[in-house]
């Protein structure tokens, strides 16, 4: 009885990672998406108090430079596939090794000055309500290989 109870959870879990309805991403007036109240969420565009901001990325550099940097790092990491690639703006999505289930990561190539650019970044899961930090620190990683 007991196994059985584990596998119709275990089966409920899968089926929500493969049920995630793709959100309403992108670019809005130069913003990217709100995060939810959830706390898989991090986002450079949110008040420096709100716990899912996360500090934007500066690269020295041009925007196309930044651009092709993310870029790259993005293609050295696993289960990652980028769905937009547009002059200022990159969206992927992160898959997690054992459920499958979805993040979606986003940089913002916003501000360009002084020989330096900033880049807004943010990433969520679709499902849950908490990821354990993932989120966070996935997108560290990701600053840490671009300096």
């Amino acid at each position: 009885m007991l196994v059985r109870k584990f596998l119709y959870l275990l089966v409920f879990i899968l089926l929500q990672g493969c049920s995630s309805i793709m959100p309403n991403l992108g670019v809005s007036n130069g913003k990217l998406a709100v995060c939810p109240n959830s706390p898989n969420c991090v986002s450079s565009q949110v008040q420096v108090e709100d716990t899912h901001y996360i500090e934007p990325i500066v690269l020295k550099g041009s925007n196309v430079d930044a651009h092709d940097s993310v870029l790259a790092v993005l293609e050295s990491l696993k289960r990652v596939k980028v769905v937009a690639n547009e002059e200022n703006y990159i969206h992927a999505e992160f898959t997690s090794a054992v459920f499958r289930f979805v993040d979606d990561v986003e940089f913002l190539f916003s501000q360009e000055r002084s020989g330096e650019v900033i880049i807004d970044i943010r990433s969520a899961s679709r499902v849950g309500h908490s990821d354990f930090g993932v989120n966070r620190k996935r997108m560290e990683a990701i600053r840490s290989k671009l300096q």
